[in-house]
């Protein structure tokens, strides 16, 4: 790399959540992850614009994972670069991009086994058809490993770090160390004050190789994710932030593990607890949280815990 590239935050409202997205300055530009469909109009090219830049010359769009408030913006900032960008996504996130109703499918198989809502699929589905500005085909999947050039000397590593989601990927600015991991370091949680993955063993390896092979100099994260005393971090860490998150965020899923783990060996039992059948979980923890608040990981956790010890669930 012959030089610094500098990355600037792009911020999107959206209901209680503030959604992120990152501008990287290079010769080919790029935006790292798209928030939802409104975000590049209303919040991507203003704020560009501010920073003397133009929506139109992004040429990569780089997806950190396949969730609604991270690729629900992508088609429409493909079509305002004249589709001239490249959409890069893990192939096993894609169906998320090509779908609205890969969404529907994963909520039906995890969290809405417990929450009860009769009404989830239709919430599920009109938000996916609501957020998500266009159902797409990638124009580059990405396994891990890949090297992406944004021009002058800029390349972008992939590194997977699957366990939030199956195609949870970082892509590292090489040569400074710029990390960006959307929602692979939880920590404590976001807004909904509990940390969300869909595969506990990949999530604590995908933390383990952050810490010990990435090391971030910088540390993007997708979220405003929160220390254990419940204050967020912002989204721009420096390198003892970043180790600080990462060491946090291995501690929070041992704890959850612990307790999931235990509550599962017990047995689960159906109660009236809004946490059922994993109320012992959310009492050992003192986790208070509203667990039926989207997109609930508690229960995305707690399901995953469980089929972690029973495949066949």
């Amino acid at each position: 790399m012959t030089h610094a590239v500098k990355v600037h935050p792009l911020f999107s409202p959206w209901g209680r959540f503030g959604l992120y997205s990152f501008f990287i300055d290079a010769p080919e530009p790029a935006i790292v992850d798209t928030g939802i469909a409104s975000s590049p109009a209303d919040g991507m090219a203003p704020a560009l614009e501010k920073i003397g830049r133009r929506i139109e010359d992004v040429r990569w769009i780089l997806l950190t994972h396949g969730h609604i408030d991270h690729v629900g913006g992508a088609h429409a900032l493909w079509e305002l670069t004249g589709r001239r960008a490249q959409v890069v996504i893990h192939e096993a996130d894609a169906p998320m991009l090509r779908s609205r109703r890969a969404h529907v499918e994963e909520y039906l198989a995890g969290r809405g086994r417990y929450l009860g809502d009769p009404e989830g699929e239709a919430k599920v589905t009109a938000a996916a058809n609501a957020v998500i500005s266009g159902e797409m085909e990638p124009t580059l999947l990405v396994k891990g490993g890949e090297t992406l050039s944004l021009g002058g000397g800029v390349t972008v590593s992939v590194h997977p770090v699957p366990g939030h989601t199956p195609g949870s990927v970082a892509y590292v600015v090489d040569g400074q160390r710029s990390v960006f991991t959307g929602d692979a370091v939880q920590v404590h949680g976001a807004a909904n004050g509990f940390p969300g993955y869909t595969d506990p063993a990949a999530y604590r390896a995908g933390l383990e190789y952050l810490r010990d092979e990435i090391r971030p100099r910088h540390l993007y994260l997708g979220h405003p994710y929160r220390r254990a005393d419940g204050t967020p971090y912002g989204v721009e860490l420096d390198a003892a932030q970043a180790q600080e998150a990462i060491d946090q965020s291995l501690a929070a899923e041992g704890r959850v593990a612990a307790a999931a783990c235990g509550c599962l060996e017990a047995g689960l039992r159906k109660t009236d607890s809004p946490y059922s059948p994993f109320a012992p979980v959310a009492e050992e923890l003192g986790y208070t949280g509203d667990p039926t608040l989207e997109p609930s990981p508690f229960f995305t956790s707690m399901h995953a815990y469980r089929a972690q010890h029973h495949p066949t669930v």
